[in-house]
């Protein structure tokens, strides 16, 4: 054995490290070997760690002890001659997003009954030896087919293999948890449920492998857009820790829960299996949530605090048609008063689907209609994809040719020509720091015609897509320009697309200094340095609505903050209701953007009437009013490595009945929030953290409620069509601005309103984080400031106090404190109007302070104190 420690000696702060050599296993100890008994994490204690040495591309001929050669390429195109042409000799044109031809005379090819997909194929084999009691991996060498161990048939495909067989795995044991969370992305629960073991929930293992999914199913562990190898436990026993498998192979996880022996407690078991690279495994110590964020951040890097606009509504289509479109949708926005800040363009937009590219008939103007948006405090969007349409024309592909950037096929001697939206594509390659350099630099404003400081990017089909790939993604064999296979790097490509993206973003502005927005879909650890993520193709059902909360939460366990899902669902045509629904929940994520495929109907707020229209706009003024709270929450999250959308137990992680709740969450510490997810429903079940009071944010009323301090209580609040419900934690102070406008750029002078939630003890702390919400100044000279308020209405006697930290002495931006003023404060749960309250300044008189007490709702109103958020100052209780 061998033993690291560090920390603390004796102290619950010290780690302990142990390492046995044979057979290797690795133990982690908190607070010492001897202080907590069972280590926090385990690897390799059962046997099923491996390590597959690479070796030439060779097949198994007489058994699996017989002699070994080459597999020539005669025989490779004999087997492939025998496949059925499912084609019937049809010229193919194209492919759609789901992989299937599309052929000349107009026809589109059908799947066969027949044909399985990749996980119905695990699923039978699976079922061969499932009985419901668990299944074995573990084979010996000899009982072991050797077929397909090099080269290796998917439909029409053909993986070459030539480094044979090449996988790593290594198991991961919880002792004293069973819930396990993180393994994102998939359409199911936030905590992982088994696959493996006794009464297992799913029949395949949690599958690691970006794709581009037409139309994904719920509840399964197929893979999706993009994923982190990111597992955290939670337990009353051994707290909060975590392992990151860093490993962007196509990876499947097994989760099993397992009675522990001599003991009547669960322990949680995770089985990594990758088919390519290294054991590299970090191991998070935690104790708590707070702090394994923050190691998990020192990791992989800090979420970028967004521009303000970005955190405001975005609208978006399958495409808005031209500019005149685009000027009558902007239009109406403006006519009804409804807040937006950003309007998208989807794929039409663009010359022939050639990226940074505009359709001159349909878009003639596009820096005019940037324009004319900006002035009225809008900002555009348009899409661009990694893929690159092969026309020796196109000056995109010309240069990228030329410059040899492109990915190459399994010779490395061809450039790569994939299928996707614009036909015959080539994919750039974004593993070389030369590619993405030159990819960033393409969206200079001389470069890219027609752009201008108020669009900004959205990068889709990045996992990568191909539609006449295996699984509509690229072939594992094909080389980057490093003679890299596709298979080492598979899940990096849509992070290292996004980030290339960011990258360009900043640099097309003189000074590097204006902050980027990117919006993608593929994503891996690390991903929340660049922009934001959603979840895809989601559909107008309610059941999509129900699940977009836990796969939120998923990502947030995975440390992306900036994620949503499309409001309205993407594919089909949601009814008023649904669509109100989606609305008030989108309202309370952190990315809320309402997108429709091009078959759906047009889904604008006033699309569904006047009542509706109404409802829809009262949800999003609620979320253009809670900005400065937003705001706050993920500079927070850039600061601390928390997530803005939090699950209960990152907040509550002593209370183990909130483990497994995923309907409800927290954003940042302060509100709680239970979307309406089923037609008709009038009530909804909250469950309520005792070790809090709560107040309704629309009544102002605290929620009455008994019970354990220590634990969570249900209780049913209405929730008719005009309500979601949100608490306010008491104990906090909620900044929020009330003054309608119709994008955020025109509230940045705006007056606060501050809402303070008096707990028991009748007190209250909260932030309020004032930049210039658009440049990098805040990091580059520390032009910031951030307002640390108080309230402490018993022993102490102060109503509120504020207490300025600026950024540097240089700031300006944070010494304007005349547009930072606070108009009102807003006192819940006071038991007892005060005598007077007066205002003091350091240096100034006292002054007295009108304010407004209802002794039945509680409630206390200062209006116009005559204060700013950038400025010391106290007010002081006379009694």
């Amino acid at each position: 054995y061998i033993v690291l420690s560090y920390g603390t000696p004796g102290s619950a702060e010290e780690w302990k490290l142990m390492l046995q050599l044979e057979p290797f296993a690795v133990f982690f100890f908190r607070g010492g070997m001897n202080a907590m008994g069972p280590p926090i994490i385990a690897a390799g204690t059962s046997g099923l760690t491996h390590f597959e040495v690479r070796r030439p591309k060779e097949c198994t001929s007489g058994g699996s002890t017989g002699n070994k050669r080459k597999l020539t390429e005669g025989e490779v195109e004999s087997v492939v001659d025998e496949d059925e042409d499912r084609h019937k000799g049809k010229e193919i044109v194209g492919y759609w997003e789901d992989g299937l031809a599309i052929y000349a005379d107009g026809s589109r090819e059908e799947r066969k009954s027949e044909d399985t997909t990749f996980a119905e194929k695990v699923s039978e084999e699976i079922d061969d030896i499932d009985k419901g009691e668990g299944r074995s991996r573990r084979l010996d060498e000899t009982d072991f087919d050797t077929d397909g161990l090099w080269e290796e048939k998917f439909g029409d495909h053909w993986d070459s293999k030539p480094n044979g067989p090449m996988s790593v795995g290594m198991e991961l044991t919880f002792p004293r948890s069973n819930h396990l969370f993180g393994l994102p992305e998939h359409a199911s629960s936030t905590q992982l449920k088994t696959t493996t073991g006794n009464n297992h929930y799913y029949k395949e293992p949690y599958r690691l492998y970006n794709l581009d999914v037409f139309e994904y199913e719920l509840d399964e562990t197929m893979a999706l857009y993009g994923h982190i190898p990111l597992v955290v436990s939670q337990s009353t026993r051994t707290g909060t820790a975590g392992a990151f498998w860093f490993n962007p192979t196509e990876t499947f996880v097994d989760v099993e829960e397992v009675l522990e022996t001599e003991s009547t407690d669960f322990e949680s078991r995770t089985h990594f299996m990758s088919e390519s690279g290294i054991v590299d495994l970090f191991l998070l110590p935690g104790p708590d949530p707070a702090t394994l964020y923050g190691q998990y951040a020192r990791l992989t890097g800090r979420t970028s605090l967004p521009p303000m606009f970005s955190l405001g509504y975005h609208q978006c289509r399958w495409n808005y048609r031209d500019e005149a479109d685009v000027y009558f949708v902007h239009s109406k926005f403006e006519e009804l008063d409804y807040p937006y800040d950003v309007l998208w363009l989807d794929i039409e937009h663009t010359d022939g689907k050639r990226y940074f590219t505009w359709d001159d008939k349909l878009f003639p103007n596009p820096t005019a209609m940037q324009e004319k948006l900006g002035k009225d405090g809008r900002r555009m969007v348009t899409i661009i994809d990694p893929h690159i349409k092969r026309d020796p024309n196109y000056y995109i592909h010309k240069e990228a040719t030329s410059l040899g950037l492109y990915v190459k096929d399994k010779s490395g001697n061809k450039d790569f020509d994939g299928w996707c939206w614009p036909g015959s594509s080539s994919y750039l390659d974004f593993t070389t720091a030369k590619v993405r350099s030159w990819w960033a630099d393409q969206f200079h404003y001389d470069k890219y015609k027609g752009s201008t400081p108020e669009l900004f990017t959205w990068n889709d089909m990045n996992e990568p897509s191909v539609f006449n790939g295996p699984e509509v993604s690229m072939q594992k064999d094909l080389l980057n320009l490093n003679k890299c296979e596709h298979r080492e790097w598979h899940n990096l490509y849509g992070m290292l697309f996004h980030r290339s993206t960011s990258e360009g973003l900043i640099r097309r502005n003189v000074g590097e200094n204006v902050r980027p927005f990117v919006l993608s879909r593929s994503f891996f650890a690390g991903s929340q340095r660049y922009g934001a993520i959603w979840t895809g193709d989601n559909a107008s059902h309610w059941s999509h609505l129900e699940i977009a909360t836990p796969m939120l939460l998923g990502l947030s366990v995975g440390a992306l903050s900036f994620v949503g899902a499309d409001v309205g669902g993407f594919f089909g045509n949601p009814d008023a209701e649904l669509m109100t629904r989606w609305m008030q929940a989108g309202a309370y994520q952190p990315f809320f953007r309402g997108h429709a495929h091009h078959d759906a109907k047009r889904r604008e707020p006033w699309m569904f009437g006047d009542d509706t229209m109404a409802r829809l706009r009262r949800a999003a003024m609620a979320r253009y009013a809670l900005l400065p709270f937003w705001y706050t929450v993920f500079w927070q999250a850039g600061v601390t490595g928390m997530p803005v959308m939090r699950t209960m137990w990152m907040q509550y992680p002593d209370d183990p009945s909130l483990f497994s709740i995923d309907d409800q969450y927290l954003i940042g510490s302060d509100l709680l929030v239970k979307p309406v997810t089923s037609p008709g429903a009038t009530a909804s079940e909250v469950l309520f953290p005792l070790s809090d009071i709560w107040y309704d944010v629309d009544t102002m009323q605290r929620i009455e409620i008994s019970g354990n301090t220590n634990s969570a209580a249900s209780m049913i609040v209405d929730s008719d069509i005009d309500k979601i419900p949100v608490y306010q934690r008491g104990g906090s102070i909620i900044p929020r601005k009330l003054r309608l406008r119709r994008s955020s750029r025109l509230m940045v002078n705006d007056p606060y309103t501050l809402y303070v939630a008096l707990d028991n003890n009748m007190m209250a702390e909260g932030s309020l984080y004032m930049d210039d919400e658009t440049t990098f100044d805040h990091q580059k000279l520390g032009d910031y400031g951030i307002a640390k308020f108080s309230s402490d209405w018993s022993s102490a006697s102060v109503a509120m106090s504020n207490s300025v930290d600026i950024g540097s002495d240089e700031a300006v931006h944070a010494k304007r404190i005349d547009n930072r003023i606070v108009e009102r404060i807003i006192f819940m749960g006071v038991s007892n109007e005060p005598r007077g309250i007066e205002l003091i300044f350091p240096g100034k008189p006292n002054a007295s302070m009108e304010f407004q007490y209802d002794p039945f709702s509680k409630i206390l109103v200062i209006r116009k104190p005559g204060v700013s958020a950038l400025e010391n100052w106290s007010m002081k209780l006379v009694h």
